[in-house]
C-alpha cells in the first residue's frame, strides 16, 4: 500500500493531465494494487453478506477521472482510491460498503448516501415502521465500537409526511443512512488493513441488512 500512498501524494501535488500522463504506468500499478484488495474483501463481504455478488474488482472500483463540466474546481483526477461493494453495483442505490484510501482521509463505511427522493422516502417508512429495530442496530455494542450517529446532512424539522411528535424523529431527519469511520494511515499500510476492513464491515452488514430489507419491501 505505500507504493498507492506515495502515488496518490504525488498526484495531490501535480493534478494536471500532464503529469498524469507522465506517470500513467504508476497510476495503474497502484490501481492493480488496490483491485487485489478488492478481490479479497469481495470474497470476505460475501461470507457475511451473500447479497454482494461475485463481481470483477474493477466493478467496485470509481473511476479516478473527475466530472468537472459542473464544478469551479477544474482539477481533473481525485485524489483518492475509492471502491463500493453491493448488489447492482454504483447506481443500484442498495447498501453497500465503501473502501476509501487518500493519504490523511483512509475511511471505511457503508450503507445508503444521500439517495433519490423515493429511496429515501421508503428507508424513512421502514424507519418509522421499525424504530426499535433500527434503534437496536445503532445500539449494538460492536456495531457503537465504530460509529456514533448517521453521516451527513440533517433536517432540522420532520421530513414531510411523517408526524412532528414522532418520538424517534432523529432517525428520519437525517438525508444518508450512511456511516463511516475516519481512520490513521497507519492502520492502511500495515498488515492489518484486511483485518480491520472486515471487521469494520462486518458491523456495516448490521445496518445495510436492516436497510436492503427496507428497499425490497417498501420501494
Amino acid at each position: 500500500m505505500k507504493q498507492v500512498f506515495d502515488f496518490l501524494a504525488a498526484l495531490e501535488r501535480n493534478n494536471n493531465r500532464e503529469w498524469f500522463n507522465d506517470h500513467r504506468e504508476e497510476y495503474e500499478s497502484a490501481r492493480d494494487k488496490i483491485l487485489v484488495v478488492n478481490g479479497i474483501l469481495i470474497g470476505e463481504i460475501r461470507k457475511f453478506d451473500p447479497e454482494v455478488p461475485l463481481m470483477d474488482p474493477r466493478e467496485a472500483l470509481f473511476r479516478i477521472y473527475r466530472d468537472i463540466r459542473f464544478s469551479p474546481d477544474k482539477r481533473p483526477y481525485k485524489t483518492h482510491f475509492g471502491s463500493f461493494f453491493s448488489k447492482g453495483g454504483f447506481k443500484s442505490y442498495r447498501a453497500g460498503y465503501y473502501f476509501h484510501v487518500q493519504p490523511g482521509e483512509c475511511y471505511l463505511g457503508g450503507g445508503i448516501w444521500m439517495p433519490p427522493r423515493e429511496v429515501l422516502k421508503a428507508l424513512r417508512l421502514a424507519v418509522y415502521d421499525h424504530p426499535e429495530e433500527m434503534r437496536a442496530i445503532l445500539g449494538d455494542p460492536g456495531f457503537k465500537r465504530y460509529f456514533t450517529d448517521f453521516d451527513g446532512e440533517k433536517l432540522k424539522k420532520a421530513p414531510a409526511g411523517f408526524p412532528a411528535d414522532f418520538p424517534h424523529m432523529d432517525l428520519l431527519r437525517t438525508k444518508s443512512y450512511a456511516v463511516g469511520i475516519n481512520l490513521p494511515d497507519g492502520e492502511f499500510l500495515g498488515d492489518r488493513l484486511l483485518e480491520v476492513s472486515v471487521e469494520v464491515f462486518r458491523e456495516v452488514a448490521k445496518l445495510n441488512r436492516f436497510l436492503n430489507e427496507a428497499l425490497d419491501q417498501y420501494l
